[in-house]
């Protein structure tokens, strides 16, 4: 029997953990709080539709109570990974494969990545400073993933999808047609996902980073539903530019994108009174990721000598908004890789 470990069972964590409750794999969640009370008294409520689904999961919030893994999928904030990688060592055995199902731009992202730029096999520092996940996890243990559904928790216990499907593409850094990327492929669609083998993973990083780098903070700023941002011509305008400078960036480390800007915004507001996962955690109060989904973006064009002033002005902003609430801590390494 497989054994996988979902490490955040939020709103995207729970999802996939429901999903995979019909393989034939045994299910481990590490939460916290209300949500893991929740969790071990009712059971992990998902909600799609007008369908409701209840199911039982072992949940902890120790690793250690759990054995060894043969996947660990990682779905907390991108921010957050450099502070639970540690905790992660007693789960994690000679054939372990990790799996951060996040936004942003993923801390093994140079990883054999073969630029052809300074970069190649390097670490991202804005997503992971000092390499410290680099060091505790291994790149070599990773397994990319891009998330396309959007989900919420409505509640402790309840989590609701709220659209984009149940896509999740799946790629090796190098590129190859592992068996561990089939075997984990084949449990997310015997699960009822979707789960593509990419050979070029990071070309769909960098589509999805699009919306993270523009409808994000816009959203956050303005606290608008992705509709209402694609409805109005100046937010449009400024989601536009963002949106284009992200692609300068990325087309510079080797990116194909394989549809125009303006298609990529239709398909971001065809998701009706929906807000980006950004918006969510201010409007909760809770700590905002902003580093890995616009400052990553920045500290690579530093570091290329390439100029993304929009990028730079709007992650000032939403840094700066953040501050004030407290749900952002500044550091010089960051301020330093994305002035």
């Amino acid at each position: 029997m497989t054994k996988i470990c979902i490490f955040g069972a939020g709103s995207i964590g729970g999802f996939i953990a429901t999903s995979l409750k019909k393989t034939n794999s045994k299910i481990s969640l590490i939460a916290r709080g209300d949500h893991k009370e929740a969790i071990e008294k009712n059971g992990l409520t998902f909600i799609r539709d007008d369908n409701k689904i209840n199911h039982k999961f072992d949940v902890t919030d120790n690793p250690k109570d759990l054995e060894q893994q043969d996947f660990i999928i990682i779905s907390v904030k991108a921010n957050a990974i450099s502070k639970i990688s540690e905790s992660l060592k007693p789960i994690i055995g000679n054939k372990t494969s990790i799996i951060c199902a996040i936004n942003g731009l993923p801390w093994w992202y140079f990883y054999k990545a073969s630029t052809g730029t300074k970069l190649d096999d390097k670490i991202v520092e804005t997503v992971d400073p000092g390499g410290k996940i680099w060091e505790t996890l291994g790149p070599e243990r990773a397994i990319g993933c891009v998330v396309y559904p959007a989900c919420q928790i409505l509640e402790p216990g309840i989590i609701k999808h709220n659209g984009n499907g149940e896509r999740f593409s799946l790629g090796e850094p190098d590129g190859s047609r592992s068996d561990r990327l089939r075997m984990i492929s084949g449990l997310f669609i015997d699960g009822g996902l979707k789960a593509p083998q990419k050979k070029n993973l990071r070309d769909e990083i960098w589509v999805k980073l699009w919306g993270n780098c523009s409808f994000n903070p816009v959203s956050a700023l303005t606290n608008m539903t992705m509709d209402e941002m694609g409805n109005d011509p100046e937010t449009y305008n400024l989601i536009k530019i963002l949106m284009e400078e992200c692609q300068y960036v990325g087309e510079k480390i080797g990116v194909k994108f394989n549809i125009s800007v303006e298609d990529r915004i239709k398909g971001g507001v065809s998701i009706i009174g929906h807000k980006p996962s950004t918006t969510q955690d201010l409007n909760a109060g809770k700590p905002l990721e902003i580093d890995p989904i616009i400052g990553s973006i920045i500290e690579i064009a530093n570091k290329l000598d390439l100029n993304v002033p929009k990028l730079k002005e709007i992650n000032e902003k939403l840094k700066s908004k953040a501050e004030d609430l407290g749900l952002y801590t500044r550091s010089e390494l960051t301020d330093k890789l994305t002035n």
